[in-house]
This record gives C-alpha cells, sequence and structure tokens, in this order.
C-alpha cells in the first residue's frame, strides 16, 4: 500500500479528503430539481388560467408554496456547487476565492427573493 494513496483512492478521498461528498450531492439536488420541476410543470398545466387572480390563489395553498420553496432552495444549490466546481477547475489566480464569494452572496440573494415572493403571495391575501 505504501503511501496510502491508492487506499485513499478507492476510499474516495481526494487531497481535501472530502471524497465524493461533494459529487453525491450535485447528484442528490440534480434529482430534487428534475422531481420539483416536474411537479411545477404538472401543477401549472392543470391551473385553469393564468391570470393573476388563479395563480395567487394557486400559489396561496400550502401544498403549492412548500414545494416552490424547496425547488428554489434546491436550484441555488445545485447551481451554487456547479459554479464553484466550475471556477475551481477554470480561474487559477487569486480573484478566484473573490468570485466563490461573489457568487455565494449573489445566489444566496437570489435564493431570499424568491423565497420572499413566494411567502409574500402565499400569505398575504389579495387587496380588492
Amino acid at each position: 500500500m505504501g503511501d496510502g494513496t491508492e487506499l485513499g483512492r478507492v476510499r474516495g478521498l481526494g487531497s481535501a479528503h472530502e471524497g465524493a461528498h461533494h459529487w453525491w450531492r450535485q447528484r442528490l439536488t440534480a434529482g430534487s430539481n428534475l422531481f420539483f420541476l416536474a411537479w411545477f410543470m404538472i401543477s401549472l398545466t392543470r391551473l385553469s388560467g393564468f391570470d393573476y387572480l388563479s395563480v395567487h390563489s394557486w400559489i396561496g395553498s400550502a401544498w403549492v408554496a412548500v414545494p416552490m420553496i424547496l425547488l428554489v432552495i434546491s436550484t441555488c444549490w445545485h447551481a451554487r456547487m456547479g459554479l464553484q466546481v466550475l471556477i475551481e477547475d477554470y480561474q487559477h489566480d487569486e480573484t478566484r476565492i473573490v468570485t466563490i464569494v461573489a457568487l455565494e452572496y449573489f445566489l444566496a440573494v437570489i435564493a431570499v427573493t424568491a423565497i420572499f415572493a413566494i411567502l409574500k403571495a402565499a400569505l398575504v391575501p389579495l387587496a380588492g
């Protein structure tokens, strides 16, 4: 076995000793994205109309708002992991860390804004 590199390869441990953890998370979020997007598309096709009143009452249901929030979280998390790998693979200078931090803040703002919009539509009744 020597220095343990063969054993490390068998266990899936890289230099960071995290192994396939990141890879599995990407696959799990991809699966959940597929599930939630399929639910979203089927749910949209079952709507009676696409006017503001119909969509607002549709989002007002907990059976719609909760999966929508989970879809936003899963999509943003999957995008973060995928873009982080892309940045780490192709950007080799010191600005790599700044780019990853900017990416995390950008996706966090997108996720929080989308979740806020979903919650507002679900919890605030129509004025009228």
